[in-house]
């Protein structure tokens, strides 16, 4: 579909592996042409700048996730039909309330012991390996309490982190990337469809609450394997890749780690500073309802629009002279649309800051040094941003670690 006006276009690839690697500086040159690109090689406008991307966030009714998140018709027909993502008005509401009990601020805090004994345990763990891959152990960490709350065995947890990464990547073009995640996403949903059930699942868990909610008449039967997906996709790759990349600038900016150990800098903030700087995910796409303008660029009805979360938080108009550095602590760093914004936010936000928090805590608790241990590799992915790889070491707080070590009256 050809745009009333193609002016300003682009053809470069968004989804180029060089692209994905340091997405930045092209993020850069797109703002600066305007507020709304068309991209001719992905037949797609992007918009990139923060107030943009946040006002048609926000207009759901004009910029509709219905068909428009993926940017391949299958990918919207097959892996995202009756999901969360894409249900639109009244139906959004329905499907979203049940997500919305499980993942409120009051269930966050009844969270937070487990959350802070599971992150106290591992720090120590892999504190005292040396050098570590930050990767897997916050993979482990956020991933491994993901599949517990869910209500799922622990032995599904690899299988369901792989496969949650190949489903982001099929909602890219249809590149090799898209081709070769298939299989893997599909596996995924013929996993939930079959292996899951009402048998399967721990009693009291969240799955076992959309089964109960089902029975309720709050949501349909056929309802509660889509909203399952919500969990073992979203709930699990953004925070991953948010606290790596949390990590990855704390050590290389090490008077923020420090601050952080002695109390002068919420963990909080050092998230909410890194998922600004580096959205875990880039960006995702939604059609246009009806004829509309941004900027001097006039969107059609039926139209696709890329909202890039990654370019809306390095816009120097919203966030000043600084919008490429790490600066955790500054103000109005948890405005950022990272986390998306309006009817389609990010429903696991509050875990996710929770996770972030008890981790981070609990490492610079144990460890007096955050430092580098070796070359990071990219996680190359048509959506995700993060890390496939990160060695880090941390000197141990010997003190610390070794009473942290010591066995309770109840394990002795």
């Amino acid at each position: 579909m050809t745009p009333l006006i193609a002016e300003p276009s682009s053809s470069i690839d968004l989804f180029d592996d060089t692209v994905l690697d340091d997405p930045y500086p092209l993020y850069e040159v797109l703002r600066g042409m305007g507020p709304a690109v068309w991209l001719n090689r992905h037949d797609m406008w992007f918009i990139g700048g923060y107030e943009d991307v946040k006002t048609a966030l926000h207009a759901a009714a004009t910029f509709s996730s219905e068909n428009g998140i993926a940017l391949t018709d299958a990918a919207n027909r097959q892996f995202l039909n009756g999901t969360v993502l894409v249900a639109h008005g009244m139906r959004h509401v329905q499907l979203r309330r049940p997500l919305s009990r499980q993942l409120a601020p009051r269930a966050m805090k009844s969270l937070v012991p487990e959350i802070g004994s599971r992150a106290a345990r591992l720090a120590v763990e892999y504190i005292t390996k040396g050098a570590f891959d930050a990767v897997e152990l916050v993979t482990e960490f956020v991933a491994g309490q993901v599949v517990h709350l869910m209500g799922l065995p622990e032995s599904t947890r690899p299988k369901l982190v792989a496969q949650g990464a190949a489903v982001f990547d099929m909602f890219g073009p249809g590149n090799a990337r898209h081709r070769a995640a298939a299989p893997l996403a599909t596996a995924m949903m013929t996993f939930l469809s079959t292996e899951v059930s009402r048998t399967s699942v721990r009693p009291g868990s969240w799955m076992a609450d959309l089964y109960q909610a089902a029975d309720d008449g709050d949501i349909a039967e056929d309802d509660v394997v889509p909203l399952m997906s919500a969990y073992t996709t979203a709930g699990m790759d953004t925070t991953i890749h948010g606290i790596t990349a949390a990590l990855h600038h704390l050590a290389h900016h090490h008077r923020y780690y420090k601050k952080l150990r002695t109390g002068r800098l919420k963990a909080a903030a050092v998230f909410q500073e890194a998922i600004r700087l580096d959205a875990p995910i880039q960006g995702f796409g939604r059609r246009a309802r009806r004829d509309t303008r941004v900027g001097n660029a006039r969107i059609r009805a039926g139209e696709q629009v890329w909202l890039s979360y990654g370019s809306s938080g390095r816009d120097p108009r919203r966030w000043g002279h600084y919008a490429d550095t790490f600066r955790p602590g500054r103000t109005g760093a948890d405005l950022h649309l990272a986390l998306g914004y309006g009817p389609h936010a990010c429903a696991g936000g509050h875990l996710a800051v929770a996770q972030a928090t008890g981790l981070l805590d609990a490492l610079a608790h144990h460890g007096t040094r955050l430092e580098p241990a070796g070359i990071p590799v990219r996680a190359r992915n048509n959506i995700l941003h993060g890390w496939a790889t990160l060695p880090l070491t941390i000197t141990p707080d010997r003190r610390r670690v070794r009473h942290a070590r010591k066995p309770t009256a109840t394990q002795a």
